[in-house]
């Protein structure tokens, strides 16, 4: 089965997945740069970390 073989709804939602995911994967990523920038603050100042 070549990719050309493919029906045209299939290209469809492919392109579906890939539109959503971009937005969704950035958002993720903000909010785990968030995440971990708050838990590294949260942890300063513990067992003689202090910086």
């Amino acid at each position: 089965m070549a990719k050309s073989d493919l029906e045209w709804y299939w290209w469809l939602v492919s392109a579906a997945v890939l539109a959503l995911s971009i937005p969704i994967k950035i958002k993720f990523m903000k909010w785990w740069s968030r995440h971990r920038q708050d838990k590294k603050e949260h942890q300063c100042g513990k067992w003689g970390d202090d910086q």
